[in-house]
């Protein structure tokens, strides 16, 4: 399904079943490319996969950028804000104000993105979503309206263009990661504890009073479809729903997607769930200290790069994780050929 024209973010998602035409026509990474980067690795100066996984993230971006010597030249990060009417049943260690006042604090410049994408030399965007209506509490209705739910996914494709080399997600939202154990619940099934973790440091009391507010609200929407789409309203929020609409927009586009932390992954695990390709164009930045995210990676298929016991969100662990990828570009574009640096040995 080639790239529409410049109304993109409209086009693709107009209606519920343009977003499931969307998804069920996935673009492949190009194969040419995959070749030519694969062969550079066998000429250059080491022994063929002695710098391990560097050189699979060079060869798997050489397919998504359709080029042999990829680069990060326009890379972004892309961190998307919303609010949760579901936080008034005490789930968060935080009050919903600290959603906005987090954005504020990302204006400033005082938040770890903010240092964090600094040191990467990597500009950052912060898109709040409508920050003054939180969803709808959805242990009682669904947490967005399809219209609602379409505008968070047009507003994240807006992110996307196709000059984009690596696209960063990350997220912010009070209540958030209740959402995001919903999502998981209710597109891999299991219980409400599988999924459920501390977030902003809820105690022992707190989390299983989570885990029931999840259950509950899995149970009250049990007999709505089970479709990417209903998942994604119904027990999603509007960053979320954002992040999805981010991950599928680029995939039209060409664009690979380094993802973030548990309730980053978790927006796109309805889609997962239901098409697991996906993921393909994704790189799981890392694997966070939130319970359920290495349970998730798993049903995803992704395996990150990094394991550093974080937790912030924020696209924090994703932007550590791109030093990495720029490692991995650096080598993979500077290093010498055997034949350039006349040494023996090359295949």
């Amino acid at each position: 399904m080639p790239l529409p024209d410049a109304s993109f973010p409209d086009h693709l998602f107009a209606d519920p079943a343009t977003f499931d035409a969307a998804l069920a026509h996935l673009p492949s990474p190009d194969q040419a490319s995959i070749d030519a980067a694969r062969t550079r690795q066998q000429q250059l100066t080491k022994p063929t996969g002695s710098l391990g996984r560097l050189e699979d993230i060079a060869i798997f971006l050489a397919g998504w950028q359709r080029r042999d010597r990829p680069a990060l030249d326009r890379a972004k990060a892309v961190v998307f804000a919303g609010n949760h009417g579901v936080a008034a049943q005490g789930v968060s260690a935080f009050p919903p104000a600290v959603t906005a006042q987090m954005v504020a604090n990302f204006a400033a410049g005082g938040a770890a993105i903010n240092a964090l994408t600094g040191a990467i030399g990597m500009p950052l965007e912060v898109i709040a979503l409508d920050l003054a209506h939180p969803t709808a509490d959805f242990t009682a209705a669904p947490a967005l309206t399809e219209a609602e739910c379409l505008a968070a996914l047009r507003q994240g494709a807006a992110v996307v263009t196709p000059d984009t080399d690596l696209l960063l997600l990350g997220e912010m939202g009070i209540a958030n990661s209740t959402a995001a154990a919903a999502l998981c619940l209710r597109s891999y099934g299991g219980e409400a504890g599988d999924w459920v973790g501390p977030g902003t440091g809820l105690d022992g009391e707190g989390i299983s009073r989570k885990a029931g507010v999840i259950a509950r609200a899995i149970a009250y929407h049990d007999d709505a479809p089970r479709t990417p789409f209903e998942t994604l309203r119904r027990v999603g929020g509007r960053e979320l729903a954002a992040i999805a609409g981010a991950v599928l927009a680029a995939r039209h586009a060409g664009v690979p997607v380094l993802l973030d932390g548990f309730i980053c992954c978790s927006a796109i695990a309805p889609l997962a769930a239901a098409v697991p390709a996906i993921v393909d164009h994704c790189i799981a930045g890392h694997c966070s200290a939130e319970p359920g995210h290495a349970r998730l990676l798993a049903r995803l298929g992704l395996d990150p790069l990094l394991r550093l016991n974080m937790r912030l969100g924020e696209a924090s662990g994703a932007a550590v994780a791109a030093a990495v990828v720029r490692s991995a570009l650096a080598a993979h574009d500077g290093m010498a050929t055997f034949a350039e640096a006349g040494v023996a040995g090359g295949a």
